[in-house]
Parts: C-alpha cells; sequence; structure tokens
C-alpha cells in the first residue's frame, strides 16, 4: 500500500509540477515594472538601478521600465548601468520622461543601451561632452583620453543595438543635443511616446533580440521604490558629501579628545564618520589620502606636546591639503573633490585645528585654579598660632599651617607650599 502511495506522489509531482509553473507564469508575465531615476548618475544610482533589474527578474516581470531624467553624471556609474542592462535577463526599458526631462551626458549612453530606448515629447537627449567634477574643463591630454574612451564605448554600444553611432560620437565630442523627434530619425531611441499608457501600448508585441516578444498589453504596473539604505546612499556617495562628512567626523573627534567630556561633538563627529565610510565603500577611494589626513590630525595632536613654534601646525595643513587632494582616484575626473569646496574646507578645518590647539596650550601654560597646586600663591588668615605652627583660613576652608615668618592671630599670610593638607605660609609682604 505504501508503495501505491509514493508512486502516486511522485506522478502528482510531475503532473502538477507544469501546472504550478505555469499558474506562476501567469500571474507574472503581465507584470510590467517601473523605477524612476531624476538624479545625477552616481553610485547609490548604480546600486539602485542594479537592484531593481536583479528584483525584475526575480520576479518575472516582462520587463523593467526605467523613467530617466538625469544631467549625467560619474561615468563609473554609467559603466555599472549598462552592464547591468547587458546583463539582464529582461527586457529593460529606458524612457526619458516627463516633458521637460532630459538624458544628458551619461545618460546618452544608459538610453542607447537599452533594449528599447523611447522618450516623451518635449525631451532631449545628448551634451555628453566629460567634465571635471565642479563643471569646469579638463586639460587637453586629460579630455583627449576620457573622450577617446567614452567614444569607443558608446560606439560599442551603437553597434551592439544598431543604433546611430555617429551621433554618439557628435554627442561626446561637440556636446550636440537633440529633441526627442529628431532622436528618432536619426535612429538613436525606438520611439516616441505620449506617456506611460501610450508606451506600453507601444511595446506591446515588440521583438527584442535574445528575449523574444513583449507581452504587456493590460500589465499590472508596480513601481520599485528605493530603500532607505539605497535613499542615504544617493546623497552620500557624491564625493564632495564624503568629503566633507570625513572632514566633520575627524574634527568632532579631535575636539572631543582634546576637551574631554563635551560629548556632543564626539558624537556628531563618530556619526559623521560612520557615513563617510559608508559612502567611501561605493567609492574608490585612495589609502594614500586617508593616511595623509590622518597625519594631518597628528600633527596637530603632537603641537600640544611639542614646542614646535608652529611647524608642526605648518605640516598638518599641508598634509590635509595633499591628503583632501589625493582621497579620491578612478578613470575620471568626477571623483575629484571640486575646488570650490576644497579650499574652503581645508582653510575652515585648519583653522579650527588650531584654534583648539592654541586653547589647549594656553590652559596648559596658565596656573591652576583648581585642587592643591591653586592654592599656591592664595592669601589666608591666620586663625589659631602655636609657635611655628597654626592654622589658616584659606578660600574659606581652615587648614593646618607652618609659619615661615612670625604670625599672629588675624595677620595675613600668603600659602607658598602645599604638603597633603599642610600649607607653608609667608607673611604677606603689605604685613610683615
Amino acid at each position: 500500500m505504501r508503495w501505491i502511495l509514493g508512486w502516486a506522489c511522485i506522478v502528482a509531482m510531475f503532473i502538477g509540477g507544469p501546472a504550478f509553473s505555469a499558474r506562476a507564469e501567469t500571474d507574472t508575465a503581465g507584470t510590467v515594472m517601473t523605477v524612476v531615476v531624476a538624479d545625477p548618475i552616481g553610485p547609490g544610482v548604480a546600486e539602485f538601478l542594479e537592484d531593481a533589474m536583479e528584483k525584475a527578474s526575480e520576479a518575472g516581470a516582462a520587463c523593467l521600465i526605467i523613467q530617466l531624467d538625469t544631467p549625467g553624471g560619474a561615468v563609473e556609474s554609467m559603466r555599472r548601468i549598462v552592464q547591468a542592462i547587458y546583463a539582464s535577463q529582461i527586457p529593460v526599458v529606458v524612457y526619458v520622461y516627463p516633458s521637460g526631462a532630459r538624458a544628458a551626458s551619461a545618460g546618452v549612453m544608459i538610453t542607447m543601451a537599452a533594449d528599447i530606448a523611447a522618450m516623451a515629447p518635449g525631451t532631449n537627449i545628448g551634451a555628453a561632452h566629460p567634465v571635471a567634477g565642479g563643471g569646469q574643463e579638463l586639460e587637453k591630454t586629460m579630455t583627449d583620453k576620457v573622450v577617446n574612451d567614452l567614444v569607443a564605448f558608446t560606439q560599442g554600444i551603437a553597434k551592439r543595438r544598431d543604433r546611430n553611432g555617429e551621433w554618439a560620437e557628435k554627442a561626446i565630442r561637440e556636446s550636440v543635443s537633440v529633441t526627442a523627434a529628431e532622436a528618432l530619425e536619426l535612429n538613436v531611441i525606438d520611439l516616441v511616446a505620449r506617456d506611460m499608457a501610450d508606451l506600453i501600448a507601444r511595446i506591446d508585441g515588440r521583438e527584442v533580440r535574445g528575449k523574444g516578444p513583449l507581452k504587456v498589453s493590460g500589465a499590472e504596473i508596480t513601481e520599485i521604490t528605493p530603500n532607505l539604505r539605497i535613499k542615504i546612499l544617493k546623497v552620500i556617495s557624491d564625493p564632495n558629501i564624503a568629503y566633507i562628512l570625513f572632514m566633520i567626523g575627524l574634527a568632532g573627534l579631535y575636539f572631543e579628545l582634546s576637551q574631554p567630556g563635551a560629548i556632543f561633538p564626539g558624537v556628531i563627529g563618530a556619526i559623521a564618520l560612520i557615513l563617510a565610510f559608508f559612502s567611501f565603500q561605493t567609492l574608490p577611494v585612495n589609502i594614500a589620502g586617508i593616511l595623509l589626513i590622518l597625519l594631518a590630525v597628528i600633527f596637530f595632536i603632537l603641537e600640544i606636546k611639542v614646542t614646535s613654534f608652529g611647524m608642526l601646525s605648518v605640516a598638518g595643513v599641508l598634509s590635509l591639503t595633499l591628503g583632501s587632494l589625493m582621497l579620491f582616484k578612478g578613470a575620471g575626473p568626477e571623483f575629484q573633490v571640486a575646488w570650490q569646496l576644497l579650499i574652503p574646507t581645508v582653510l575652515t578645518i585648519s583653522g579650527f585645528f588650531i584654534a583648539v590647539v592654541t586653547l589647549v596650550v594656553r590652559a596648559h601654560a596658565h596656573r591652576p585654579y583648581g585642587g592643591s597646586e591653586g592654592l599656591v600663591g592664595e592669601v589666608g588668615v591666620v586663625k589659631q598660632v602655636d609657635g611655628k605652627e597654626g592654622k589658616v583660613l584659606v578660600h574659606g576652608e581652615l587648614w593646618q599651617a607652618r609659619f615661615k615668618d612670625p604670625a599672629t592671630v588675624g595677620s595675613k599670610v600668603v600659602v607658598q607650599a602645599v604638603d597633603r593638607l599642610t600649607l607653608t605660609v609667608a607673611a604677606l609682604k603689605s604685613e610683615a
């Protein structure tokens, strides 16, 4: 009897398996997933899109539609997105939307790399000439290297997707930009759609090379939104933001160590450092740059302990400047901290460190006001005399005292030394 039940289970698995598979396919085949990218292209956006493509593929969605509106961004992040589009198991549609949106700079390559590239009326694409992180032009040698590399990369995209490689080269070398209608005419994109409903209708039944025809008529549209981690990463993955967080973190911890008990600067510094290191994991950080910045902090700390007549402070400022310049490395200039930010930050942080050092040095050099050492030099009143010993009142407290000079009750004395709980006093000159 048992073997009959066993065979029945096996037969049920073979018969029921395809049914379950067909049901799962029916439930998800008509699903279209979308993501909205209305930010500069950076590590946070790249990670968000990589996760979205993976999630859409695992869900068996008919396609993933990326609603794009970007001024461009980091080249390395753009390459990550293009590679993810190539590796996607489902069709990826890039839709420059809504009207007034643009796909500039890195957005050109992302749009052209899509399985289906679409734009809404009133949008534009182009202006892909590379610039430095602060928006300024590159020097000629660097420009030639970066431009030639981007041209070769974009030509490869155009050839893979059968799109206009000549126009793509002009977009990079000459910063040309075209409207949606012109992009369609030049074979830069595949279609122009008014809105999402129009886009769905136009791509339905369209054959996607290597991925079959799209079946999206009447599909349920599901938007993938970034989680809190991605939202934070999108903000702090900018090299300029990461640099500021790093500087604030070091300044806060330095202040807390030099002035224990302040608490607030230490807490802010610790949080800023954690966020900085969180963003460093997505950026091409140069270890030498971090070490130089840490060395600058050490120089400022040593200034408190060593009499260098300001030489250690100068070394700290120099080390901080070099470390800031070397903090990020990469194939493109977008990984450098902008000069407009770097110079004011270095000056501000250096001034902060030097100010704290000055305050600490002055505090150490000043005569102590509290404790037994603080009693030296204070004036007291004799309350009891027994030969060369007696008692004096200092700061409202009665102390055992040894008299170096003859004293009488009520006379004033000055404290010269403290030996445990006994004071050595001498007659005040005005009272001598």
